[in-house]
């Protein structure tokens, strides 16, 4: 990473320890979320990095987005922030206009509008922050295929829902509601690099919030004393944190060949591998950091269980870890090779898993 990202990356982390604590975590499951902490992430520029500049943006990349995405999920932010450059991100990706107004997306295939004369219609649920965003960038289906528009919320009827973190995932439903952008039919392969790149800003998230949860477990051991001395002296407790810091590393490195991968637009099979390997972390880690913690770590005074419910429940969000093991098991089957030739032959230059049909 370069000097400049460093620095980025270095502000993004300081407005975040200043400004998000346990409280101000806790209002989303009470309603509400940050505006002020959103505004600060505005006026730094911070929600325009990977818009280019054509657009009014920073012109930065998608490692640069991804890597700030990271640290919303390792403070776990009460902002919209992962949804609106996405949302951004989509637009640009499919030649539409960037929006300034705060966005959300839906891109679950099993349940996209309908669109007809410019015209959407249907009923979508799981929409991230719907109730505290303006517009709505989604996959519609028309007579002549799949297209990516874009909508003013408005126009919608939003029911309210959530998480198991308490995160704002309303249901939203359209009648014949006029889309403020559409894009030309998208083939199949568009479709695909749209959910890698869905599954690398939900890789992210969960990556700082694995990164986290290390944080307070290896704390925890520090300040919390049995028998006269504090308990990371034992060593059974010892076992635990190593494994845990193996793989918080694992997913960390995982995490950087994503975005490497994205980088160099190769998109290799690198965000498959993440998100199978990531089913393990997840339930390593959750399980080490509630065995150490015990019983506080449930409790509503600490902080840990809301990182581990946001592990949880973002796992289950968007194309699932079955999804990628098929698509992984369809390539390997396809190629011809046995499993090692298949994983030896694997390199840089690989082409992007693709979906037949």
């Amino acid at each position: 990473m370069s000097e400049m990202k460093d620095m980025i990356l270095n502000v993004v982390e300081r407005m975040l320890k200043e400004k998000v604590d346990k409280e101000l975590v806790d209002t989303v499951e009470q309603g509400h979320w940050a505006p002020e902490l959103w505004d600060l992430f505005k006026e730094n520029g911070m929600t325009a990095v990977a818009i280019t500049e054509e657009n009014g943006g920073a012109g930065g990349d998608i490692e640069d987005l991804l890597n700030i995405v990271r640290l919303t999920g390792k403070y776990a932010a009460p902002i919209p922030f992962a949804e609106t450059t996405f949302a951004n991100y989509l637009l640009e990706f499919t030649s539409l206009q960037v929006i300034e107004d705060l966005a959300t997306y839906m891109l679950n295939p099993n349940q996209a509008f309908t669109l007809e004369n410019g015209k959407l219609t249907g009923e979508a649920i799981q929409i991230p922050w719907a109730r505290h965003t303006k517009r709505l960038v989604t996959l519609a289906y028309s007579t002549e295929g799949t297209h990516l528009v874009e909508i003013d919320l408005s126009q919608a009827e939003i029911k309210l829902g959530s998480n198991l973190a308490g995160e704002p995932r309303d249901t939203v439903k359209f009648h014949h509601a006029k889309v403020s952008q559409v894009s030309a039919v998208l083939s199949p392969d568009q479709i695909h690099a749209i959910t890698t790149l869905n599954t690398a800003f939900q890789l992210a998230l969960m990556t700082g919030a694995v990164d986290k949860i290390n944080d307070l477990t290896v704390q925890y051991t520090k300040e919390r004393e049995q028998f006269g001395r504090p308990i990371h002296r034992f060593q059974l407790v010892q076992q635990h944190i190593v494994h845990l810091a193996g793989e918080t590393a694992i997913a960390l490195a995982a995490f950087n060949n994503v975005t490497e991968a994205l980088l160099k637009n190769n998109q290799s099979s690198e965000v498959a591998y993440a998100c199978i390997r990531f089913e393990e972390i997840i339930q390593a880690v959750t399980t080490i950091a509630h065995q150490v913690h015990a019983a506080i770590g449930t409790t509503h005074e600490h902080s840990l269980h809301q990182f581990t419910r946001r592990l949880w429940s973002w796992r289950d969000e968007g194309a699932s870890t079955s999804y990628w093991t098929n698509l992984v098991a369809t390539q390997l089957l396809n190629s011809g090779d046995s499993l090692w030739g298949y994983l030896t032959s694997s390199s840089a230059s690989s082409p992007l898993l693709k979906v037949e049909g």
